[in-house]
């Protein structure tokens, strides 16, 4: 994929050389994912598409949260689609991707000389998103002096490239995603607050696909039906074993762990019957794995519960306002009321 950025070049850098270069980098920001579509009916994703629609019109701030695989970019795709950007680009840019020293330079930009091996000019994401969105994968990996940077950009819509002196005003509108819980990383140093409470305008929590089942049958059709074209092969049915497996499976990788299993059976396919090799799945320590993954499950349900609660504690049982306990943990009020719901905590009781 091309990278992402563009150099200023030389008076002497030949027109065909720069041509080439723009439509490289055309490629790389308006590249499509490998999904053209968010796929599924169960209540949990109308939930998440109806928050989509409500917000996709605005320019506010959105922090995505799930876990790997649960298609937070894809999600963020929609979001800019539909918004009055979507004739703008859409950059995306996975922060745990870039190494540590350049993640400034990548996403503001810097001068020539600012730095051994600066020879020129380069733009950073925030100026090739100009009038469109960008995506922050993975923001809570970004460095504590980038974290002071992406604050400034959005309380002053400005930024400084690196080794510049002049500010660079900016309208981009930002999309966040996380796999990480933000509010632990916030209480051990690592994240600052009140670049939280900025990216946490709008909060959209995508569910793992666990707790989804009944996307799992119609994710299995959309993914044959892809890569059944693109192998040139002809499927016409699927096995029950085969679906029944891939329903009882808890998919620790959601749909991007859904969508491999599905290529590399098409790929071995020889019949228009599609069938799963159960030893793809099998062969993982299921039990072993859904154990642990089960204590982890209860141990976050506890202390999420008890974060909850202490937060009820001193708002005496108030869920939104300014000091309620909502306002208190950085989410939205109908998440936490969702959280207290399935945690059965009795709110009245503080």
């Amino acid at each position: 994929m091309a990278s992402a950025a563009i150099f200023i070049a030389d008076p002497q850098q030949s027109q065909g050389r720069l041509q080439h270069e723009n439509l490289a980098l055309r490629d790389g920001i308006d590249s499509t994912s490998t999904c053209d579509e968010i796929v599924g009916t169960s209540a949990a994703l109308k939930r998440v598409l109806s928050l989509v629609s409500k917000v996709a019109p605005t320019d506010a701030s959105v922090l995505i949260t799930g876990e790997t695989g649960t298609g937070k970019e894809l999600l963020a795709r929609a979001i800019h689609r539909r918004s009055r950007r979507s004739s703008g680009a859409f950059v995306s840019v996975n922060c745990a991707a870039l190494p540590r020293d350049l993640i400034a330079s990548e996403l503001f930009g810097h001068e020539k000389g600012s730095f051994t091996g600066a020879w020129q000019r380069r733009l950073g994401r925030f100026e090739l998103a100009e009038g469109g969105t960008i995506f922050l994968d993975e923001v809570g990996e970004l460095p504590p002096e980038t974290q002071i940077a992406l604050l400034r950009v959005l309380q002053e819509h400005e930024f400084e490239r690196v080794g510049g002196t002049r500010s660079i005003r900016t309208s981009v509108r930002v999309i966040a995603a996380t796999n990480r819980n933000l509010q632990e990383a916030i209480a051990a140093g690592t994240f600052r607050s009140d670049l939280f409470y900025r990216l946490n305008v709008f909060p959209i929590e995508i569910a793992p696909l666990r707790e989804r089942r009944e996307d799992i049958p119609i994710l299995v059709e959309h993914f044959i039906d892809r890569c059944a074209r693109n192998t040139g092969k002809n499927i016409r049915g699927i096995e029950k074993n085969s679906l029944d497996l891939l329903q009882s499976y808890p998919w620790p990788g959601n749909i991007r762990e859904l969508q491999n299993v599905i290529e590399r059976s098409v790929i071995m396919c020889e019949t228009e019957s599609f069938s799963v090799d159960k030893t793809w799945i099998a062969q993982q320590p299921l039990a072993n794995e859904s154990t642990i993954s089960l204590d982890l499950s209860e141990r976050l349900a506890v202390h999420e519960k008890e974060m909850i609660e202490t937060a009820l504690r001193g708002s005496a049982g108030r869920v939104f306002g300014p000091s309620g306990a909502a306002t208190k943990l950085g989410i939205a009020r109908s998440t936490l009321e969702s959280k207290i719901r399935s945690l059965k905590i009795n709110k009245n009781s503080f």
